[in-house]
């Protein structure tokens, strides 16, 4: 597929099914690109479109079927509105940095790789009367393929990435910061069951 320029061709990419329920357009917007007018589109969408596939079937379909609907905040973004972000200081990193993570149609030098910032508003409704974030880090680290985990404070929001070289990093902005847990650290091996046995009585309670 060519990158679209024309709104049919746009149209055709946005239909294009990543998974049971998903769809590249659910990845396309950008309010940094919505604000200053700038097209938020891929220039490889058939990469695009297998790593988004990669990140649906990986990671988002199971933690829906888990935890129930999943909302996105920030997804896909070509090479131009990311820069852009990073410049006016918008919470992008830099293109280099963000290659296979949310420009998902440029591999990184270990591969190629997308990821998705999301909020679970069942989480996001626990975590703001007291649920801890580590909780559900823990669930996804013993039960997923992720490449990296980010929290953020607002809504316990996360970026989730999909690799093919998968780093199995996790690290958070909300108390306590910095690094949960990477390769080599004592606490990345074997079952974290324990640390989130309540958060799952909770979602098979309601």
């Amino acid at each position: 597929m060519k990158k679209p320029e024309s709104v049919a061709k746009l149209e055709d990419l946005g239909r294009v099914r990543l998974s049971a329920s998903f769809y590249m357009r659910d990845f396309l917007y950008s309010e940094i690109a919505a604000m200053h007018g700038l097209l938020n589109v891929p220039e490889n969408p058939d990469l695009a479109i297998e790593v988004g596939g990669q990140l649906c079937e990986s990671l988002l379909e199971p933690l829906q079927r888990q935890f129930g609907r999943i909302a996105i905040r920030s997804a896909y973004r070509s090479l131009a509105v990311n820069e852009l972000g990073n410049r006016l200081g918008l919470g992008c990193a830099t293109n280099e940095h963000n290659y296979a993570r949310h420009i998902w149609d440029v591999p990184d030098d270990h591969g190629r790789g997308a990821m998705a910032c999301i909020v679970l508003p069942w989480f996001a409704d626990r975590y703001a009367t007291g649920a801890d974030w580590r909780a559900l880090a823990w669930w996804i680290h013993d039960h997923l393929p992720y490449s990296s985990l980010y929290f953020f404070p607002k809504l316990a929001a996360f970026n989730i990435g999909w690799h093919e070289q998968p780093e199995r990093r996790i690290d958070s902005y909300i108390a306590p910061k910095g690094c949960l847990t990477r390769p080599g650290m004592a606490n990345h091996a074997g079952s974290h069951a324990s640390e989130y046995a309540e958060l799952l009585a909770l979602r098979e309670a309601d």
